[in-house]
């Protein structure tokens, strides 16, 4: 499982910089300017639809699991922050893995012990 983790993060590494950017910049245009060789037909246009949905596809779970280890992370910090401020309620440690209806009735009890009455 780690071995997906690592590649995710290098496509995720990849696929936010400039230089993909710049390359997907490149195949639209190649592939447009091929429609005049290639008469526009069906055939043209579905190298473009299916290459753009493969892609699509892919980066949805690698985006999926970028976003899950950012948010796991950004909870386990957050659960440590409330874990070290003594005076902190601790009932919110952990809160998303708790079912949701306790997880509810949890944050509305802490919003309302901090809004203003």
């Amino acid at each position: 499982m780690d071995q997906f983790g690592a590649f995710t993060r290098a496509v995720n590494g990849f696929c936010a910089s400039p230089a993909a950017t710049a390359a997907a910049f490149v195949i639209v245009v190649v592939w447009a300017l091929c429609g005049p060789v290639f008469h526009y037909s069906d055939g043209w246009q579905l190298v473009i639809n299916t290459g753009t949905t493969i892609v699509t596809f892919l980066m949805v779970f690698v985006l999926n699991n970028a976003q899950s280890r950012d948010t796991s992370a950004i909870n386990a910090k957050l659960d440590a922050l409330i874990v070290a401020i003594e005076k902190a309620d601790n009932r919110a440690v952990g809160l998303e893995l708790k079912p949701d209806s306790d997880a509810k009735a949890i944050s509305t009890e802490i919003q309302a012990s901090v809004s203003p009455a």
